[in-house]
């Protein structure tokens, strides 16, 4: 979304925020929001893979706060990593950006081969904060013109895996980690602990026209709360859903990754049937029968769960760019630039 001549990234909408100033970043229409589980609601009111994006010749200034607790946010010039890290407050603070002198030299022959131009600055925010909240912007400054932005665009929707709960950066999660080596943007609609494959996440990810691929990775947060016959129901909603409403897009739906029910010794309790899981979304994949659905495993995609972190469940950081590796190896040819 553009608003105050720069562009919210995987922002779907400012929202009020309860005893705070300003107004929070949050990546879904309050009109889905609204409609899913308690814990979806808070997730999506945290930014992971929002971004601040802008073109400026001066310099400018970004105001943000973190109500709950502080964050830090990055910035970036198209490709480039900024040397420094900027801490957020929980009160209004300001970030003071232009672009540095080596990135404005480059030449537009080497700028014109990266999916995103260098100077738009990207304010990457958290991705594994509680709400961030916008007070404006001053500068001037435009937001990014559409050659200056990749030409297409991944949407990905799972659990804090997929929101990369445990990964040391942003930059970092799978999700970001594959789109760059496709070469497009990512819209990460990840939500901790409550990816419950509802049937109004499935209706808005089918409506939206702003992607080009979606990955559906479904979902570890189901298998000790939801039986196998309510997990197929949804998963195949999902799907039948996603597939349907875009029949030239690729959509590729991906079975629980390698995790400590299947690694670990002992009782698992409520996890002991996760095998039940992944057969059933593998059923829901073949009964929907769409040429532009795909199935992956998880297993393919992080063998034996190598590099995960010591709750044996979500990826470290080795384990995130094993799986950008492999799923842009699997998207390859199906989208992107590479």
């Amino acid at each position: 979304m553009h608003h105050d001549d720069v562009s919210l990234h995987n922002v779907a909408e400012l929202a009020d925020a309860p005893d705070a100033d300003g107004r929070v970043f949050q990546r879904v229409p309050e009109t889905t929001r609204a409609e899913l589980n308690e814990g979806a609601r808070a997730n999506y009111r945290r930014p992971a893979g929002a971004e601040i994006r802008f073109v400026t010749e001066e310099t400018v200034e970004v105001t943000l706060s973190a109500p709950e607790h502080p964050c830090e946010v990055r910035p970036y010039w198209g490709p480039f990593q900024g040397r420094e890290s900027f801490e957020i407050g929980t009160e209004p603070t300001t970030v003071a950006l232009s672009t540095p002198d080596r990135v404005d030299e480059i030449r537009e022959e080497v700028a014109a081969e990266y999916p995103v131009h260098p100077r738009v600055c990207r304010l990457v925010l958290p991705h594994r904060s509680k709400p961030v909240a916008y007070h404006g912007v001053n500068g001037d400054r435009r937001p990014p013109r559409a050659e200056e932005l990749p030409d297409d665009t991944l949407v990905a929707y799972g659990t804090s895996i997929t929101r990369g709960i445990a990964a040391t950066a942003p930059h970092l999660t799978y999700v970001a980690q594959t789109a760059r080596r496709l070469g497009t943007d990512a819209l990460n609609l990840g939500t901790a602990g409550s990816a419950f494959c509802e049937p109004e996440i499935a209706d808005h990810i089918a409506a939206r026209d702003d992607w080009d691929a979606a990955t559906l990775a479904l979902s570890v947060n189901m298998v000790a709360g939801f039986s196998v016959p309510e997990f197929r129901e949804r998963v195949s909603y999902v799907v039948e859903t996603v597939a349907a409403e875009n029949p030239e897009k690729p959509v590729v739906a991906i079975t629980l990754f390698p995790y400590f029910a299947e690694l670990c010794a002992g009782d698992q309790g409520d996890h002991e049937n996760f095998e039940a899981y992944r057969e059933a979304l593998r059923e829901a994949v073949a009964a929907a029968d769409r040429g532009n659905l795909h199935l992956v495993e998880g297993g393919d995609l992080l063998p034996r769960g190598r590099g995960l972190t010591a709750d044996v469940l979500h990826p470290g950081d080795d384990a995130m760019i094993d799986i950008g590796v492999a799923l842009a190896e699997e998207l390859g040819g199906l989208v992107g630039s590479d």
